[in-house]
C-alpha cells in the first residue's frame, strides 16, 4: 500500500479538468517512466494510451475523480458494477468518477488500466472523508498507540530500523509529485502516511529466524490494524483534497 497510481490519476485529472494545470503537465506527472494503456473506454474497441483516456474524461463530462482504497469488508465508494469490486480489491485502489471508474494493474514496464463505464448509472455517494486535520490527528494517535504496543512486543529486536522510522515522523517531509497548488497539509499528511506504510510493511513481517508464536503474531496484527486504518484514511483524504 505504497504506490497509488489511482491516487495520482484522481488528483491530476481533477486538477486538469478544473483548469488548474495543463494537459502536458498532468500527463507527464501521471506517466513518468512507464507506458500506460487503458482498456474498456466507451467507444474504444481496444487499448488506448492514458493521454487519450484523459481527454475522453472531459468528453464524458467528468469534473472530478476520487481515490477509493477498498479492503475486504469495506468497498464504500465503489459503484455496484459487475466485476468492479473484485478488480478494485485485487488492485487495492480505484479512481472513481461520475461517468467511469478506472482500476490500475501496475507492471514492470506498462501500467494497464481497466475502465468500467457507469453507462448512466448513478455512482454511490462518495464516502465521508475526514478533514485533513482530523486524519492528521488520527495518525498521531494511531502511531502513539501502535508504538507502545510494538515496544511491548519487542519489535525492534526483529526490525531495528522501526524506532528510527517512527522517530523520523517528527520531521516534515511533504510527499512529492502532486499539483503545485495542492493543500500543504495534504502533502504533509501523505508524506507521513507513506512513511508509516513502510513501518507497517516491516512490522507485519517476521524477521528471518525470529521466534514468533501465534499469540505474539495476533497481538502484533491487532496493534497494527488501527494504524493501517489511519494510514488508509489519510492517503484517501490527502489525494482527494481539492484547493479551495
Amino acid at each position: 500500500m505504497h504506490d497509488f497510481p489511482a491516487g495520482r490519476l484522481a488528483v491530476w485529472s481533477t486538477a486538469w479538468l478544473a483548469g488548474r494545470t495543463s494537459y502536458d503537465e498532468a500527463l507527464d506527472a501521471l506517466t513518468g517512466a512507464h507506458a500506460h494503456l487503458v482498456t474498456g473506454m466507451a467507444g474504444e474497441p481496444g487499448a488506448v494510451p492514458l493521454g487519450a483516456a484523459l481527454t475522453a474524461l472531459r468528453g464524458l463530462g467528468e469534473r472530478r475523480l476520487r481515490l477509493v482504497l477498498p479492503v475486504p469488508g469495506d468497498v464504500r465508494g465503489l459503484p455496484a458494477l459487475p466485476g468492479l469490486a473484485p478488480a478494485a480489491l485485487e488492485a487495492g485502489q480505484a479512481a472513481v468518477g461520475d461517468r467511469v471508474v478506472l482500476v490500475p494493474r501496475p507492471g514492470p514496464e506498462v501500467v494497464t488500466w481497466t475502465a468500467f463505464p457507469l453507462d448512466g448509472a448513478a455512482p454511490p455517494p462518495p464516502p465521508v472523508e475526514g478533514t485533513l486535520r482530523a486524519v492528521s490527528g488520527a495518525l498521531d494517535l494511531a502511531v502513539g498507540d501502535a508504538a507502545r504496543t510494538l515496544v511491548g512486543l519487542d519489535l525492534a529486536r526483529w526490525h531495528p530500523e522501526v524506532p528510527g522510522l517512527l522517530a523520523d515522523l517528527a520531521r516534515p517531509k511533504p510527499a512529492p509529485g502532486l499539483p503545485f497548488d495542492h493543500d500543504p497539509l495534504a502533502l504533509s499528511v501523505l508524506g507521513r502516511a507513506q512513511r508509516l506504510a513502510a513501518v507497517l510493511d516491516l512490522a507485519a513481517t517476521d524477521a528471518p529466524g525470529a521466534a514468533v508464536n501465534h499469540a505474539q503474531a495476533a497481538a502484533r496484527d491487532a496493534a497494527l490494524r488501527p494504524l493501517s486504518d489511519a494510514v488508509r484514511e489519510a492517503v484517501v483524504a490527502a489525494y482527494n483534497a481539492v484547493p479551495r
